[in-house]
């Protein structure tokens, strides 16, 4: 990691870079078409496969049922800056809707289906969604919101098989045709600083609270990782990336986001059961497995992994806690053929560091260390009295600054306004966010 400082006769700023180079960034382009940007290249290959039956969608297929999805929006009166929340679980429509929404401007808040009818009623509620898109067994959860004294007019959309009485189903909205006048009948404009997801996080501390993420600073997210001649997380078309982390979380969104825009087939887990995600990894030959630590100590502690062959696998990518070096040890073990190293982020401020051991052309790393920071960032520590930038190898509170930082959130809608207060001493951020963690 590269290090600047002021001038010998200034006071010193220790301001912390990635040892990779700055990139372009398009920044200008909404998310969707970012996303989809290459499509050209690989429309005819396997983009979401659908691990509990088998069902394969191609690059085109993906891209043409978002845009009818995106129509539908259109249809049943859903406008561009209104809200819809995904209460799912892993699901090729849960990529169908956030793409397709994002086609249209409209904000997609992610939540998890087992939150309690209250949990799920709040965030509905603070959020303002218009619909709410989930699974049968979760409907019961939200009817009580939805038919409530104040419905706030709100919509519930299944997408099993089969119709719910009193619900709209998924398949209703991609059932014509569409073309450029369906999902954009206004001729309307969508400006990079809109937001496009409203992901929950309590953050370091408090209430969850909406995380305001706009088309910049998602774009910006997967661009940093994954863009360039030497990506930092080296994903390519010849990738099968299993998706078993929640896409309701900004780690699996943001996996599921990177594989489409290098042309990556995802592998869609719904849920986690070890002897199903071996069975998988061998059938479809996974090369990127995306993990947290639980279930890297389900691998490394079960007795019957060497029963399946999982030497697909080249990157084994930790993230979501931290990784204790005996785990890593014994993953590495269990997962000899993989490069295996860690990464570090959060919901309002993207990727924080990364491994360079999973760049295309790779560095040395430290065992146990969460990464570097990422290419297109600056990152302060800061002592937690003085404020002062701190070098290298002192405590601190991390700062944070780059394009994928969120806009800011419900709580606090203008990110300056969230500057101003977390600014607790009296040095000067600029613009930089202080993330609230300190590292020793």
């Amino acid at each position: 990691m590269s290090m600047e400082a002021n001038k010998p006769n200034e006071e010193q700023e220790f301001i912390f870079k990635s040892k990779l180079p700055p990139i372009y960034v398009p920044t200008h382009l909404p998310l969707h078409k970012y996303c989809f940007e290459n499509i050209s290249q690989f429309k005819d290959k396997p983009c979401l496969i659908n691990g509990a039956t088998g069902n394969v969608y191609s690059y085109a297929e993906v891209e043409l049922t978002a845009t009818k999805f995106a129509a539908g929006l259109n249809k049943i009166g859903i406008k561009q800056g209104e809200v819809i929340m995904l209460l799912l679980q892993n699901s090729p429509e849960f990529a169908f809707a956030f793409l397709g929404a994002s086609m249209i401007g409209v904000i997609t808040t992610t939540a998890n289906p087992f939150y309690t009818p209250a949990e799920i009623a709040k965030q509905a509620a603070a959020s303002k969604a218009k619909m709410v898109i989930t699974q049968a067994a979760f409907v019961e959860k939200v009817k009580p919101f939805a038919e409530g004294k104040d419905p706030h007019h709100v919509k519930i959309m299944t997408i099993d098989d089969g119709p719910v009485a009193g619900c709209l189903h998924f398949s209703e909205l991609l059932t014509t045709a569409v073309d450029e006048n369906d999902v954009n009948p206004g001729g309307f404009k969508i400006d990079p600083d809109d937001v496009v997801a409203l992901p929950y996080s309590s953050g370091t501390t408090g209430l969850p609270k909406g995380v305001m993420l706009t088309h910049n600073s998602l774009v910006s997210t997967v661009a940093q990782l994954h863009d360039g001649d030497n990506p930092n997380l080296y994903f390519h078309d010849k990738d099968v990336i299993l998706c078993l982390l929640p896409m309701f979380h900004i780690y699996g969104l943001s996996m599921m986001m990177a594989c489409i825009r290098v042309g990556a087939a995802v592998l869609i887990m719904q849920k986690f059961e070890i002897t199903r995600l071996m069975e998988l990894v061998e059938k479809y030959k996974v090369t990127i497995a995306p993990f947290a630590p639980p279930i890297l100590l389900a691998i490394a502690k079960n007795p019957e992994i060497d029963r399946y062959d999982l030497s697909s696998i080249r990157m084994v990518i930790c993230g979501a806690a931290p990784m204790g070096q005996e785990l890593e040890d014994a993953v590495r073990a269990k997962l000899p053929n993989a490069v295996l190293g860690q990464g570090y982020g959060m919901t309002e401020a993207g990727p924080l560091a990364m491994c360079l051991a999973f760049a295309k052309e790779p560095f040395g790393v430290k065992s146990g260390a969460c990464g570097t920071v990422l290419r297109n960032s600056e990152m302060k520590i800061i002592h937690l009295e003085t404020g002062k930038s701190q070098p290298r190898n002192h405590a601190g509170e991390i700062c944070i600054r780059g394009t994928q930082i969120m806009k800011g959130t419900t709580f606090l809608p203008s990110f300056i306004n969230f500057l101003v207060l977390t600014k607790q001493i009296k040095n000067s951020y600029e613009d930089l966010l202080r993330v609230g963690h300190c590292p020793s």
